[in-house]
């Protein structure tokens, strides 16, 4: 995934700098290239495609933290 991520920043960056050589485009053209063609929107799949791991991540936090407690509250046996 992270392959992909890399390659499209790649791709952007080398449109961004084509935009600020050309005679007809501007520094400031390529920073918008890079920014609305790249970096928002793969940040945006990045944080879509991570949402899975971070709810696994939460809820087996959840679940060590709930087997902690439980644990913790039993009554020492008589």
């Amino acid at each position: 995934m992270y392959l992909v991520a890399i390659a499209w920043l790649y791709v952007t960056l080398m449109m961004a700098l084509a935009e600020a050589t050309s005679p007809q485009g501007t520094v400031l053209g390529a920073i918008f290239t890079f920014a609305l063609y790249g970096a928002l929107p793969l940040g945006l799949v990045l944080y879509l495609l991570g949402t899975p791991m971070r709810r696994r991540k939460r809820l087996a936090e959840e679940r060590a933290l709930d087997a902690e407690t439980r644990s913790t509250d039993q009554p020492p046996a008589v």
